[in-house]
């Protein structure tokens, strides 16, 4: 449905997408929100999430607000917590826009009505009924820039050798010390489930390693799937 609505492009529509979650999911709303005073108005439309139900999470937000360990008062939702915005991110939220229920609505052209209602109350009105909002400092963690890794270590368990094996489907995976010995091999269905048994046996020790048979095991399956001729990674594989 959000596609949908984006699609349309009414001309009230600011900002539309899913949140799933009673916690980062409404952290993202409110940050998105707040960082743009144009809007006053959030629509609560399509099925609420099931378990978490974040949808009445933010008509409790609106209504109640937080308490003091930023848990949203009178939410159904199994942890209502937010760890990532500010009390004062949460107030501004609650004094920037209004909450409407629309909360099983999945009528496109229904929603696309109440924005144009909602719009046009809004432009009747002298815009003052939510009081103006104040601009606040956002709670932020920092952002890295990913850098390549200075050199590359030898993990001490040995290195892997793929081998997809669409005609079986299977993908087979050979571990080999650094001598060239065979210490095991290792069948399975899909890569989630080899690299599950390699980690959990601990027959990685870096994760710098587990990290790039992960990646190679992805790309051996997606052969499969598609059909192209798997080459294992020479440059990561020769380097661990």
């Amino acid at each position: 449905m959000a596609e949908q609505l984006a699609n349309l492009k009414p001309r009230e529509l600011c900002i539309v997408g899913k949140t799933e979650t009673e916690n980062i999911g409404i952290d993202k709303v409110i940050k998105n929100i707040v960082s743009n005073s144009t809007i006053r108005f959030l629509l609560l439309t399509g099925k609420d999430s099931e378990g978490h139900q974040s949808g009445k999470t933010l008509l409790a937000l609106a209504a109640n607000g937080v308490d003091d360990r930023m848990k949203v008062l009178g939410s159904p939702g199994k942890r209502p917590v937010l760890k990532n915005v500010t009390y004062e991110e949460v107030e501004a939220f609650r004094k920037q826009v209004q909450v409407v229920d629309l909360i099983e609505c999945e009528d496109v052209e229904r929603i696309v009505e109440k924005m144009q209602e909602l719009t046009k109350s809004l432009s009747s009105s002298c815009g003052c009924a939510k009081g103006e909002t104040q601009a606040v400092q956002p709670l932020t963690a920092p952002v890295i820039q990913s850098q390549e890794p200075a050199q590359f270590r030898m993990d001490k368990a040995g290195y892997f050798v793929i081998f997809p094996q669409p005609d079986k489907g299977i993908i087979l995976v050979e571990q080999y010390s650094y001598n060239n010995v065979l210490l095991r091999s290792i069948e399975g269905k899909n890569a989630r489930s080899l690299y599950g048994t390699i980690v959990e046996n601990g027959w990685v020790t870096q994760l710098d390693h587990a990290a790039y048979l992960g990646k190679e095991l992805a790309k051996a399956q997606l052969s499969m799937q598609l059909g192209f001729k798997y080459v294992q990674d020479e440059a990561d594989s020769s380097s661990l």
